[in-house]
């Protein structure tokens, strides 16, 4: 299987890099740019399957690792596969858990083998291999799988970051040998922010026979300037026809100065944690549905939006915060992913009609603006 075989892009920016694309998967098209919400455990945290539908999700990620832990891959696989279990019927995406085997730092054992560590659920030992976690991942059913990884962290020696993209590489090429279905396997291309490293990387991936490119090992700590050099540097001699994953990126001027470099597809855990804690993406800005200065206002949370978060005041919407009603949260989490969807939706069609640079800079002078944070608008 190759690229082509499930990616076609539609349009290229005639600037730049940002193209507008489809991803074909086993259960259904997905058009590109695309954002993923992150539904860590087979669920977005406040969000039912239709509420992410009515945001224009057209794909999800979850994640192996702590599925894996709890309920365990082979429950859902006797509940019929991760959609079955968690009700969503578009493709789903599974990040492999390296990260989060990386996070556990002292508590886990890394070596060529994979990675050993005691359970966060129920403490026993437990043990991640590349092989395993193919297995893992073949057994929810998902339409593209992530291999095994170990991502360098921040800060970090261009030795050990090396070393980390020479061990994930050796990863990938077991995983490759242990896939038994046609689910897609993307490569993941690490290597920290150095040139030589991230070029190496990209090269060896590519040379695998993998029909997709993931990018990882960024937005640990660099800093905005470095995350976009590092992604420079992963991305030369990509060829057009590959989709581009950036792991974990980020915030929406993140997002379209990525998709200005010729990058695919997005997840980020931003939209629902920030609106958890009463932080709303709007077309005027971000706002902060907690400030005091929002008690006695009339407006909807964005006059742009006509999602059900938008029929009701800001002042009702603080009111559920100081509350502690668990609709508040709820509601802007769904505003988020609303306005997550609207952002890749509206570069998709900006790069169809020959207006993308316009856009572009839309958005990153509207992610400049706090609202409220004076008082007032």
């Amino acid at each position: 299987m190759g690229p082509g075989d499930i990616f076609t892009v539609s349009k290229r920016d005639s600037l730049g890099r940002a193209r507008a694309g489809t991803l074909r998967l086993a259960h259904g098209d997905v058009p590109t740019p695309a954002f993923m919400p992150v539904g860590t455990h087979a669920a977005v945290k406040g969000l039912t399957p239709d509420q992410l539908l009515d945001a224009g999700t057209s794909l999800l990620l979850c994640n192996a690792f702590h599925l894996s832990l709890r309920p365990g891959e082979d429950l859902i696989r006797r509940l019929g596969g991760l959609h079955a279990f968690m009700g969503w019927r578009g493709p789903i995406l599974t990040d492999s858990g390296g990260y989060q085997v990386f996070s556990l730092g002292a508590m886990c054992e890394l070596d060529d083998d994979g990675a050993r560590f005691r359970s966060p659920v129920d403490g026993s030992r437990v043990a991640f291999t590349p092989e395993r976690v193919v297995a893992i991942q073949e057994a929810l059913g998902v339409d593209i799988m992530m291999p095994l990884d170990q991502p360098a962290g921040w800060p970090v020696e261009e030795d050990a970051a090396r070393a980390a993209l020479r061990r994930s590489l050796d990863w990938l090429r077991r995983s490759i040998r242990a896939k038994t279905t046609d689910q897609v396997l993307f490569g993941i291309c690490h290597g920290s922010v150095f040139h030589d490293v991230r070029r190496e990387g990209t090269a060896q991936v590519l040379e695998s026979g993998v029909p997709g490119l993931a990018i990882g090992g960024l937005a640990v700590g660099e800093g905005r300037d470095l995350l976009l050099q590092g992604l420079d540097y992963a991305l030369r001699g990509v060829p057009p026809q590959y989709p581009v994953y950036l792991m974990g990126v980020g915030t929406p001027s993140d997002i379209v100065e990525a998709i200005d470099r010729g990058v695919d597809m997005f997840d980020c855990v931003l939209p629902t944690r920030n609106g958890r804690t009463g932080w709303a993406w709007t077309s005027e800005g971000v706002l902060r549905i907690r400030n005091a200065s929002f008690r006695e206002d009339p407006r909807p949370l964005d006059p742009a939006c006509d999602g059900p978060c938008c029929r009701v005041s800001r002042g009702y919407l603080r009111h559920l915060f100081a509350e502690n009603e668990m609709l508040g949260p709820a509601l802007i989490s769904w505003h988020n992913i609303r306005h997550y969807q609207a952002l890749v939706r509206g570069a998709r069609e900006a790069i169809l009609d020959g207006r993308w640079t316009s856009y572009r800079l839309q958005v990153l002078d509207r992610a400049r603006r706090i609202v409220g944070a004076a008082g007032k608008r």
